[in-house]
C-alpha cells in the first residue's frame, strides 16, 4: 500500500509574506481555505498562540496529511472537506465567523503532482483523472470524451494560454474516435504530436494539462464565488490573503480587491498590496513552484 504524501514533500510558498499579510494575533480566528498539506496553517498557529484555525480542502488525501501535521495543535484546529467557495456555509454553523484572517493558496501541491494515480502530471503515467475531489465530478478522461470542439479550443486557449489550441483539439477529437483517451501518457503523446518541434523548448503538454485541470475542477468559477463570499466573512480589521499562480486567477483577485477598496462603494476595505508580492530569487531557486506565485491582500476596515 502506498503511503500518503506528507507535508514534508510540499513546501509552502511565500511563507514570510503570508505571515506578514495575515498578521495573525493570539486568540484570533483564522481560515486556511485551501489548507492542503498544512504548511501555511502551521505557520499561523505557531505565530498566534491560542488562535483557532479552520481548514478547508476538496482533497481527502491532503486533509489526512494536514490532520497529521497539525495534530500537535489539538482542538485549535478543525478541518472540513469542501470547496473553498463554501466557506460561509461551513464556518457559520461551526461558530467560526467572523474571521480575523483568511488565506487561499490556489496552487496545486507538488505532492498531488507526484502521485501518478491522481493524473495531474504528464511526467508520470497514470489514469487521466485530475479531480481535486476524487469522489465527485467528471474525470479529465470523461471530460475529453464529451467536450465539444469549440469548448475545448476555448479551454486550451484561455486557461492554458496555448497558441496551438486548434491543432491539439483536432488531434484529441480524431484520437477519441478510435477509443477513450484514458491515461496521462496518451494525452501527452497527442499534444506532443500536435505541436511543431521548434516549440519543444519545454514539455509541450504543460499548458494543456494546466487548462484541463482548471476546467475539470471549475477552478475559476470556484474562485469567483470565493471572492464574493470571503470578504463578508471577515471581522473589522480582518484580512484576506490570496496567492495566485495563473494570470487569469491573479486578474480576478486584483479586480475584486480593487472593487472592494474603491471609495465609491463605501465598503471600507483597504488594499494592503498595491502590487502583488512575489518570491525573491533565493526562494525561486529553492522552490520552483514559487516562481509564478503572486500574493495580494486586503483588510476590512472598522465597522
Amino acid at each position: 500500500m502506498t503511503s500518503l504524501p506528507g507535508p514534508a514533500q510540499h513546501e509552502p510558498v511565500l511563507t514570510r509574506a503570508v505571515t506578514e499579510a495575515l498578521a495573525p494575533r493570539p486568540g484570533g480566528t483564522y481560515c486556511d481555505a485551501t489548507v492542503g498539506y498544512g504548511g501555511h496553517a502551521r505557520l499561523v498557529l505557531q505565530a498566534a498562540p491560542g488562535a483557532r484555525l479552520f481548514g478547508l480542502d476538496r482533497d481527502a488525501e491532503a486533509l489526512a496529511a494536514s490532520a497529521a501535521a497539525l495534530a500537535p495543535h489539538g482542538d485549535r484546529v478543525r478541518l472540513f472537506q469542501t470547496a473553498f467557495s463554501h466557506l460561509r456555509s461551513v464556518l457559520e454553523p461551526a461558530g467560526a465567523l467572523p474571521l480575523d484572517g483568511c488565506l487561499a493558496d490556489l496552487g496545486v501541491s507538488s505532492a498531488q503532482l507526484d502521485r501518478p494515480e491522481r493524473g495531474f502530471s504528464f511526467r508520470r503515467p497514470g489514469p487521466l483523472d485530475m479531480r481535486m475531489d476524487t469522489s465527485a465530478g467528471q474525470t479529465a478522461a470523461q471530460y475529453l470524451a464529451e467536450v465539444s470542439e469549440e469548448e475545448l479550443i476555448a479551454v486550451l486557449r484561455d486557461f492554458g494560454e496555448e497558441r496551438y489550441a486548434r491543432r491539439i483539439t483536432r488531434q484529441i477529437l480524431e484520437a477519441r474516435t478510435q477509443g477513450p483517451i484514458a491515461t496521462t501518457s496518451a494525452l501527452a503523446a497527442l499534444v506532443n504530436a500536435a505541436i511543431p518541434r521548434r516549440e519543444h523548448h519545454k514539455d509541450p503538454a504543460t499548458r494543456t494539462f494546466q487548462a484541463l485541470r482548471i476546467a475539470v475542477n471549475r477552478e475559476l468559477e470556484e474562485l469567483e464565488r470565493f471572492l464574493q463570499v470571503a470578504p463578508e466573512c471577515l471581522a473589522p480589521g480582518g484580512r484576506l490573503v490570496v496567492i495566485a499562480f495563473h494570470s487569469l486567477e491573479d486578474r480576478m483577485v486584483k479586480r475584486r480587491f480593487r472593487e472592494l477598496a474603491g471609495k465609491e462603494n463605501g465598503s471600507g476595505f483597504r488594499l494592503l498590496t498595491k502590487k502583488p508580492v512575489v518570491a525573491d530569487e533565493e526562494e525561486r531557486q529553492r522552490n520552483p513552484r514559487a516562481r509564478s506565485a503572486k500574493l495580494r491582500a486586503i483588510e476590512r476596515g472598522p465597522s
